[in-house]
């Protein structure tokens, strides 16, 4: 009976050691079997921002195959957006966009193939706010220069001024003709 026992005991062991001695093993395997994600996107997904950018970044979760990447910028015109190839720097792949591309809703799309074979797909929008305008400036009035004769170099006196002036000289005039004509009387009368 106790070699009964004992060999129970060991099938059950062995059935016990076997499965403990492999979990480290399917525990540490898990990362592998992961799904490749995008981690960021600059700009970012529903970003709202005030210009167009001059390229989009996608970084995902492992690194990329360079061959098999492809991203897609679309403008609200439903034209691509895009000034050329992806470029697929490790995790992270950079599209060049087109300068002068307007206001609206931008739709990114991606398809890339991770370094362990995983294709990821997917897409996400974002907008470019319409640009305010300009101040406009009002132009400063000029201020006109005070109109001179050309015929004068002197501005002419005010009106009272010559109206005394012309009085003082009559006041003169009379009183040399009164002197005048007392000296002659004087002269002749004596």
């Amino acid at each position: 009976m106790h070699a009964v026992n004992r060999r129970a005991a060991r099938v059950a062991a062995r059935c016990l050691v076997v499965p403990l001695a492999a979990a480290p093993l399917l525990f540490a395997a898990q990362p592998a079997f992961a799904h490749t994600d995008l981690v960021t996107g600059s700009p970012a997904e529903a970003a709202s921002e005030s210009r167009p950018p001059q390229t989009i970044k996608l970084t995902f979760s492992d690194e990329m195959t360079s061959r098999y990447a492809k991203v897609a910028l679309t403008a609200p015109d439903g034209e691509p957006g895009a000034a050329g190839a992806p470029q697929v720097t490790g995790r992270t792949v950079t599209l060049p966009v087109k300068p002068g591309l307007p206001a609206g809703s931008y739709t990114v799309g991606y398809r890339v193939v991770s370094a362990d074979g995983h294709p990821v797909t997917g897409s996400y929008r974002f907008t470019v706010e319409e640009a305010a305008p300009a101040p406009t400036r009002t132009p400063t009035p000029t201020p006109t220069p005070a109109r001179t004769d050309d015929t004068s170099s002197t501005p002419d006196p005010p009106l009272p001024v010559v109206a005394i002036a012309g009085g003082l000289f009559l006041l003169a005039a009379a009183g040399v003709s009164v002197a005048l004509t007392r000296r002659r009387r004087t002269r002749h009368g004596s």
